[in-house]
C-alpha cells in the first residue's frame, strides 16, 4: 500500500547501519534536484510510542527530507514483524554499492541468522524438498542457489565465504571502532585481522580509529613494552645466590673484608 505519511509519524527504530549524514544530504540534493525517486517502506506499528509507523528501509532517505525541511514522505506499507522488517532492510541494502565490506559482512551473517531463526538452520548444500521456499537471498551452499546469487548481485562463493569469515571472526567492539575507517572497505586487511586473537584485534582496532595506518597499528599492537633491566636487583641476587653458596670459612672471610673496608672509609671521612 502507497501513502504519504508525515515524517512525525515515523519511527527511525534501531538500526543495523548508522546514517551517514554526508550520504543523507547528498540525497537530499538529489530529491531537491529530481524528487523522491524511490519511496521508503514502513511498517504499520500503532502500538508504538512516538508514531504510527516504524522504519524498515529508506532512512538516508528519510533524513534527507528532514535536511530539506520536508513534512510528509512517499511510503510503502508493508505487513512485516520486526525480523521480517529487518529481513527487508538488509536485502534492499545488499544491492546497493555504497555499503562498506564490513557492513556488507555483517548485513550478511544477520540476515541469514534471522532467516535461520524463521525457516530452520540451513543445511550444507541446501533443502531440495523447501528449495521453494527458500528466499533470494539466503547464503548457503548448493548449485542452484549458488547460480541465483552470483546472477543477482555478481557475487561467487569465494566472496560469500569471506564476508562470513569477517562477520564471525571480527570481533563486535572492533567492528564498531573500524566502521568510520578507511579500512572498514578494505576487505584484505579485515581479512588478515580475523586471524588475529581478540585482545590483539582490540589493540590494533584502537590504534587505526585513532589515525594509524593498518601496518603501523599491526607493528604498535604486537610490540612488547621494553623492560629496563634494574642493575641494582641484578647485582642484589647474584651476591645472595653466592652467599648461599659460599662456605662458613668464605663468609667470615667475605665479612672480614667488610669491616676492614667500612674501617677504611671511616678513617678518610674523619681526615
Amino acid at each position: 500500500m502507497f501513502r504519504a505519511d508525515p515524517l512525525a509519524k515515523i519511527i527511525l527504530g534501531e538500526r543495523l547501519r548508522d546514517i551517514d549524514e554526508g550520504h543523507a544530504e547528498a540525497i537530499a540534493a538529489s530529491i531537491s534536484d529530481r524528487g523522491l525517486i524511490n519511496r521508503i517502506t514502513v511498517r504499520a506499528t500503532p502500538a508504538a510510542k512516538g508514531g504510527t509507523h516504524t522504519m524498515v528501509a529508506g532512512a538516508h532517505r528519510y533524513r534527507a527530507h528532514q535536511i530539506l525541511g520536508l513534512t510528509e514522505i512517499d511510503c510503502m506499507v508493508v505487513k512485516a514483524d520486526a525480523d521480517e522488517a529487518q529481513l527487508i532492510e538488509i536485502a534492499e541494502n545488499l544491492y546497493r554499492n555504497e555499503l562498506s565490506v564490513i557492513d556488507r559482512a555483517i548485513f550478511v551473517e544477520t540476515y541469514r541468522e534471522l532467516w535461520e531463526k524463521k525457516h530452520g538452520e540451513i543445511k550444507r548444500g541446501g533443502d531440495k524438498k523447501s528449495k521453494a521456499q527458500v528466499e533470494p537471498l539466503i547464503f548457503a551452499g548448493g548449485r542452484d542457489l549458488q547460480e541465483h546469487i552470483q546472477d543477482r548481485l555478481g557475487w561467487s562463493r569465494g566472496k560469500i565465504k569471506r564476508l562470513n569469515q569477517i562477520a564471525k571472526n571480527l570481533h563486535p567492539k572492533v567492528r564498531a571502532a573500524l566502521r568510520d575507517t578507511p579500512i572498514a572497505d578494505n576487505q584484505s586487511q579485515l581479512l588478515k585481522l580475523t586471524k588475529m586473537e581478540p585482545s590483539l584485534q582490540q589493540r590494533v582496532g584502537k590504534a587505526i580509529a585513532k589515525g594509524k595506518e593498518f601496518s603501523e597499528a599491526v607493528s604498535l599492537a604486537c610490540d612488547k613494552p621494553k623492560v629496563v633491566p634494574d642493575h641494582d636487583l641484578i647485582t642484589y641476587a647474584a651476591l645472595l645466590n653466592a652467599w648461599e653458596k659460599a662456605t662458613p670459612a668464605a663468609r667470615a672471610r667475605f665479612l672480614g673484608e667488610l669491616d676492614d673496608g667500612s674501617g677504611e672509609d671511616e678513617e678518610q671521612e674523619a681526615a
